[in-house]
């Protein structure tokens, strides 16, 4: 932006008026909830008096949205560490209760702003959101401020190279990022000095007035709730990097790791929900992994299958920022139309993990009390519901996963939905995943299912993943009858 309100500090002081003496900037909150590489944050203290960082929660939104406890747990305590990491700058955070269309023209008023930043979002709903909000700040004379680091690339750039149009083969993808030149490097953490003289005002009742809700305030039920697997937040981000990196050197190839029963579980070094909120930098993820593999294979250059976690990511960005209704199959263009069947009883079990088949419903039991799992368990499950077994619409899926996974992004749950379907991208994808045979290859001892399905722990290994096979007296050696105390399968 070129000659905002704050611009005129460049001017004269005596040709200065009075009310453009003082310079007061928004910065806004959505996801990208760090204070390293935010460039828009470090942008928007530069040459201001004054900082407040916002954060919009409609409480009206959080009582009726399908989002689970832990996805909504999981946000706060992203806000609370935010919150923490601002105190240490002698500021706070501003969670304010209300829609951004109402509540910035207020505070553009009330706190005499003269610029807002925030970070570019790709996604329809968000463009929308934001040319409304950028709307509203140009009414009110308010230079806006928005920069890219939630993707690696500009996600516009991408499309345009391909003619207007995504690219929607992977293969495809990767051949137009290698021509696109180097990644941009991640900006420097905010600290007190890159703040210079910009200050943050917090009054002795900031807690009250724009403290982080609680679970409860938000009007969840909060009884018999464990503590989450996966803590939210910056600083628990940062140190799982570290753990990652360790662990990635230490497996030195950088292959993919075999699959197994402990792959199954919650690494503390997964890092998705945190890339997905916006805690983790993807630059700063991509620039730690190139540095440490040069490290380890002596300067040769990484292979693109090093960045596979964030390349798929921006493939689905891509795939999704200019349709709307690539949520959806009807109306779709990316879309293949197949006649779903509809079947909620079916759905209902597969969603509650009630199935009757140990290892469909052990993935779906960790996912609902977690908040994720393992990426070739949703294949699993995915396919169980879709084309496998169920014939059920991927969008049914997606909305589960929307409601009970971490790391669900509107484009990447959308996308790989339509993907494990074979829906889009590439139909003659034939994989099929047995509900019985692939959990048992994978942990042939069944300590997943006795772990998620308590009810099953009696089975033996041989039994586990099909316990309706079982003779009655194993079936009662077990304490559990098929049928009685478990499911039989659908």
């Amino acid at each position: 932006p070129v000659g905002g309100p704050c611009a005129r500090r460049g001017l004269p002081e005596r040709s200065v008026p009075h009310s453009a003496m003082v310079c007061n900037s928004i910065h806004w909150f959505r996801k990208g909830l760090r204070l390293h590489d935010n460039p828009a944050l470090l942008e928007s203290v530069q040459g201001v008096d004054t900082i407040r960082c916002v954060y919009m929660v409609d409480p009206w939104f959080a009582g009726t949205s399908s989002l689970s406890i832990n996805r909504w747990g999981f946000l706060l305590q992203c806000l609370e560490d935010l919150d923490t990491n601002l105190r240490k700058l002698n500021s706070r955070l501003f969670v304010i209760r209300g829609q951004p269309a109402d509540v910035f023209p207020r505070l553009f008023k009330e706190w005499n702003i003269s610029r807002l930043s925030f970070e570019y979002d790709s996604e329809p709903f968000s463009k929308k959101r934001d040319a409304v909000i950028k709307k509203l700040a140009t009414e009110a004379g308010v230079e806006v401020i928005v920069r890219i680091s939630h993707t690696l690339y500009d996600i516009d750039v991408i499309i345009e190279r391909n003619g207007g149009q995504p690219p929607l083969t992977y293969k495809h993808f990767q051949k137009l990022i290698s021509q696109m030149g180097p990644v941009e490097m991640p900006v420097k953490m905010i600290t007190s000095e890159t703040m210079g003289r910009c200050t943050m005002p917090v009054l002795d009742d900031h807690g009250d007035r724009f403290g982080v809700p609680s679970l409860e305030e938000l009007g969840f039920n909060t009884e018999g709730l464990t503590s989450a697997v996966w803590p939210g937040g910056e600083t628990e981000a940062l140190a799982r990097l570290e753990r990652h990196l360790e662990r990635k050197a230490w497996v030195a190839n950088f292959e993919r790791p075999g699959m197994n029963s402990k792959s199954l579980l919650a690494s503390p070094t997964g890092l998705s929900p945190y890339l997905r909120f916006g805690c983790l930098s993807s630059r700063l993820f991509y620039f730690k992994l190139t540095e440490l593999y040069k490290k380890v294979k002596k300067n040769s250059s990484p292979p693109l299958s090093l960045y596979g976690q964030l390349f798929w990511r921006e493939f689905f960005y891509a795939a999704g920022t200019n349709n709307p209704k690539f949520d959806k199959m009807e109306g779709n263009p990316i879309c293949v139309q197949i006649p779903w069947d509809r079947n909620p009883e079916a759905l209902a079990k597969w969603a509650e993990g009630k199935t009757g088949f140990p290892w469909i419903d052990a993935i779906m039991t960790q996912l609902r009390q977690e908040g994720w799992i393992h990426h070739l368990a949703r294949h699993a499950v995915a396919c169980f519901l879709t084309r496998g077994d169920l014939w059920i619409s991927w969008e049914e899926g997606m909305k589960v996963f929307e409601e009970l996974l971490l790391d669900a992004d509107w484009s990447v749950n959308a996308g790989n939905w339509m993907w494990l379907s074979c829906s889009s991208f590439f139909q003659q994808f034939f994989h099929c995943y047995c509900p019985v045979g692939f959990g048992r290859r994978t942990d042939p001892n069944g300590d997943y299912i006795r772990q998620y399905l308590p009810v099953l722990r009696g089975y033996p290994a041989k039994h586990i993943y099909d316990p309706w096979n079982a003779p009655e007296d194993v079936q009662r050696a077990a304490n559990c009858i098929i049928g009685v105390d478990y499911p039989r399968p659908m």
